[in-house]
Parts: C-alpha cells; sequence; structure tokens
C-alpha cells in the first residue's frame, strides 16, 4: 500500500532545516528590500541568527539562495555583502524584464476573460489611489501584484518562473525611481494603456504598451540613479573581480 510522505532519504530533521532556511530568508529579504539592510551594507551573520533566534547555519544557507538571486554577493574570506545598485546592472534588469513583460501581455491578450480584466481594472483604481496620495508603501506591492497577475494568468509556467527570477533584483532598482508622486501617476496612466491594450484583444498592441511601460520605468529610474551619483550618495558596486555569487 503507497501513501504520501516525506522520502525516507530525508530525514525530519533536514526537511526542518530546509523550511527554517526559507524563513531566513524571506526575512532577510524583507530586511534587504524595506532598507533597513543598506547597499553595500556587510550582513552580520551573527546578528542575523540571534535576531531570529537561529543558529547560524539556515542564515548561511539563506545567503547563498540570496546571491543567486542577486541580492547580495559573497566574498570568501570577507563575508555577505548587500547587493548595490549600479546603472549597468539596472539596464540588463530592465531590458530583461520588459521582453517578458511584453511577452506576457501579448500571450494573455487572446486569452482575456470578462473576470481577468476586472481584476486589472480593480488593480488600476487601488494603484490610482495610493499614487494620488504619493503612497509608494502601498503603491509598490499594488504595481507587483498587477504585473504577476498579468504573467501568471497566462499559464505558462517556464515563463512564471523566469520572470519570478527577476522580481526581487528589479525591486532594487525599481524603488530609486518611483517615489516621486508624478511618477507614480505617470506609471500607473501607462497600466491603463495596457489595460486597454489587453481588452482590445489585440496581442501586438498589448506587447507594444507593455514593452513601452517598463522602458519608460527604466528611464525614471536612471534619471533618479543619476541624481543620487551627483548628489555623492553611493551606488556603485565593487570590482567585478571581487563579486562572487
Amino acid at each position: 500500500m503507497e501513501t504520501d510522505h516525506i522520502s525516507p532519504t530525508v530525514s525530519l530533521a533536514d526537511f526542518r532545516a530546509h523550511t527554517l532556511t526559507g524563513v531566513v530568508q524571506h526575512e532577510i529579504e524583507r530586511m534587504i528590500l524595506s532598507g533597513e539592510l543598506k547597499p553595500g551594507q556587510r550582513l552580520n551573520e551573527k546578528a542575523v541568527a540571534d535576531k531570529l533566534s537561529v543558529s547560524r547555519g539556515p542564515v548561511r544557507e539563506a545567503c547563498r539562495a540570496l546571491a543567486e538571486l542577486g541580492l547580495v554577493y559573497l566574498i570568501p574570506q570577507r563575508g555577505v555583502f548587500i547587493q548595490r545598485v549600479t546603472r549597468d546592472d539596472a539596464i540588463e534588469v530592465y531590458d530583461l524584464r520588459a521582453g517578458l513583460t511584453a511577452l506576457s501581455a501579448s500571450l494573455l491578450a487572446p486569452l482575456l476573460t470578462d473576470d481577468m480584466a476586472t481584476q486589472l481594472d480593480a488593480y488600476v483604481d487601488e494603484m490610482q489611489e495610493a499614487a494620488q496620495k504619493g503612497d509608494f508603501s502601498r503603491f509598490d506591492p499594488l504595481n507587483l501584484e498587477f504585473h504577476d497577475y498579468i504573467v501568471r494568468s497566462t499559464g505558462n509556467s517556464r515563463l512564471i518562473k523566469l520572470y519570478r527570477g527577476f522580481v526581487k533584483e528589479f525591486h532594487l532598482f525599481r524603488v530609486h525611481g518611483m517615489v516621486q508622486r508624478g511618477a507614480l501617476l505617470q506609471s500607473n496612466e501607462e497600466h491603463r494603456e495596457i489595460v486597454n491594450a489587453l481588452k482590445s484583444r489585440n496581442a501586438s498592441l498589448s506587447y507594444e504598451m507593455s514593452f513601452s511601460h517598463v522602458s519608460k520605468g527604466k528611464e525614471r529610474m536612471l534619471v533618479a540613479l543619476d541624481g543620487m551619483v551627483k548628489s555623492g550618495e553611493e551606488a556603485v558596486a565593487p570590482p567585478a573581480t571581487d563579486q562572487i555569487a
């Protein structure tokens, strides 16, 4: 008689450790994306372990996973450091996301249902309220959910996995270009254009509007990033030879 259970080759301790590593990774991600851990800052493994009441093992495993996501980088004999915002990296991430976002919209256009359209309109309306108040902390998660909804509604599992691999790294760059009320309002107007294109079931137009939206977001981010450099804020990563992920 067959039963569903954890493989006998995986101990309960291993299973618990794997789950714990995921919890630790999620918390470190939150600390990075919220700005609690600053770009270029060395991550103190002991301090994180003490804060989360865990051993340093799960912290090390979480850091390895975060390095693969591009949120931290590892320097042998020196430790783990929070990834810094660089112009070249930002451009690469935005360009890749533009293509994936546009592809998702073109695939979804002929499949769009009335329920999907209603949900997308709801996201845009909520973001409009946040944008009018200049409330980035509310606008940002809605924006991420809006785009993720379009991607996952395609039903293309490989596309979904690939897209989500970029989202966390993308978030590091996005916060620099979207903090002003005017930028939020402009971004959301572009969201409306995407939804209108999807409602027309026009795959080419949906691709064009989505690609244009992310490209304009890249322009906003670069203007903000250049402003940081001119003002003397640190936004340059260490030499590539020091970054081992």
